[in-house]
């Protein structure tokens, strides 16, 4: 029995010395290795393979691309051109056509922070002078020059931004800032309605 465990040992020993006696390149096989080793284009991976062989890959869709179901980009630049051809563009949606809950929804969401809920400048940010901002925002529905802007010119404002108001065209589709924008200018007309039939209202009481 010991000779056979002798033997035995004496064996592995020789297997083991064999076996360490070079360097091993050879990974060996691998079962289903495409799960391991993906043969896909890895989406950061370099790109000057791609340039050397006279393919030019940015990763961004072509130039006028549109997205499946979204509307026809918007044509004006964010110059000083493209913001006086804004006042030509007119909303694709009729104002009956919008969900106004749903595009006060989206007002309320994006906007109200700072223009209000009652479109007067007087939001969470101002907050009658108590709040962080150091001045009043716009108020949409207050003032005159605001109440006159074209929905053009309020998109190109939205989609770019303005002053101290960054662009909100990663946070709102074309769409629904044009859907945002009809809210806007029914709220303005409302007001404009209500001004208007104050002073009538007062004639009429004198006579």
């Amino acid at each position: 029995m010991n000779k056979i465990l002798t033997v035995i040992g004496c064996m592995a020993l020789v297997v083991a010395t064999v076996s360490c006696n070079k360097t091993r390149r050879n990974t060996g096989r691998t079962y289903m290795p495409d799960m391991a080793y993906s043969r896909a284009y890895e989406t950061y991976a370099s790109t000057e393979a791609l340039d050397k062989a006279g393919v030019h890959y940015t990763a961004r869709p072509v130039d006028g691309t549109i997205a499946r179901g979204e509307m026809a980009a918007y044509p004006y630049k964010n110059d000083s051109i493209g913001y006086v051809k804004s006042a030509e563009v007119k909303n694709p949606f009729d104002s009956a056509a919008v969900d106004m809950k749903e595009a006060e929804r989206l007002y309320l969401v994006n906007c109200a922070i700072c223009h209000g809920t009652k479109l007067d400048g007087n939001g969470p940010l101002w907050k009658d002078g108590n709040g962080p901002f150091p001045s009043k925002p716009i108020a949409l529905a207050g003032d005159a020059k605001y109440v006159a802007m074209t929905a053009g010119t309020m998109f190109h404002s939205v989609t770019y931004g303005k002053n101290a108001m960054g662009s909100y065209a990663s946070q709102l589709s074309t769409k629904q800032r044009w859907e945002v924008i009809a809210y806007i200018k029914s709220k303005q007309k409302k007001v404009v309605n209500t001004a208007t039939a104050a002073p009538a209202a007062d004639s009429a009481a004198k006579k």
